[in-house]
């Protein structure tokens, strides 16, 4: 005879127990850090930004390398390259029209990068640390009035590039209005840096001291409008 066929062991459920704790909320955030991290290391030992400054390959001209330009303003945005350094790198490099519409793609394309990597890896963390009166006041000020708040931000560059993209994914915006309110925002201070940028021969020239007078204006008024809004936010917010 036969042994029976011996009874199939019970088994816990360590697959399901495995991939709840790797897509928790806490485990995407990391993940998150992670590659933020990473393409900031990337950053800081190649720095291509200087490549794009002043080692700008020649046969990469016209709109094509407008393009390839726009796709790496957008990836070094994400891994915190300042803005004006690229903007003004646009100027120099393509002169103010291509210029211009470069660095606003890339300026979209970062920001949507940002958006969508701190909405899937760091939102469901992130909002769980949303305690601070501040915080929850411009959580709700994003969720509520996510366009007007976002081109505002831009408008007024009080608020670092990269901390508004991953403030406003902590949010309950939409992609359209971010990017829409990114965008349009966006071109005034981008403009001012790129005609900089294309004039940075001439310092003296009318339209170079035009362009820093803006940048200038628009700093000022973005510190004010910022301390303006902390202090509103703080006022208005309910004792927790």
């Amino acid at each position: 005879m036969f042994d029976p066929v011996p009874a199939a062991r019970p088994t816990g459920a360590p697959a399901p127990r495995l991939s709840k704790a790797l897509l928790s909320p806490w485990s995407r955030f990391s993940l998150l850090v992670v590659v933020l991290l990473a393409a900031a290391s990337t950053i800081l030992l190649f720095e291509p930004q200087r490549l794009l400054a002043s080692g700008w390959p020649p046969e990469l001209t016209g709109g094509g390398g407008a393009m390839v330009f726009g796709l790496a303003y957008g990836v070094l945005t994400v891994a915190f390259v300042p803005r004006p350094l690229l903007n003004i790198a646009a100027g120099a490099l393509f002169g103010a029209q291509t210029g211009l519409a470069a660095a606003l793609a890339g300026t979209v394309l970062g920001a949507g990068v940002s958006f969508m990597l701190g909405r899937v890896l760091g939102q469901d963390a992130l909002r769980t640390l949303l305690r601070g009166r501040v915080l929850t006041a411009a959580d709700g000020l994003l969720s509520r009035h996510g366009f007007r708040s976002v081109l505002a931000l831009r408008l007024f560059p009080g608020v670092p590039f990269a901390a508004a993209n991953y403030c406003a994914a902590t949010s309950r915006m939409g992609y359209p209005p971010f990017l829409l309110a990114t965008g349009l925002g966006s071109i005034p201070n981008t403009a001012a840096y790129v005609i900089a940028g294309s004039e940075a021969a001439s310092p003296t020239s009318p339209v170079f001291l035009a362009a820093m007078g803006f940048i200038v204006v628009s700093g000022l008024g973005g510190v004010l409008v910022a301390w303006r809004k902390r202090h509103r936010l703080g006022r208005d917010t309910p004792e927790g």
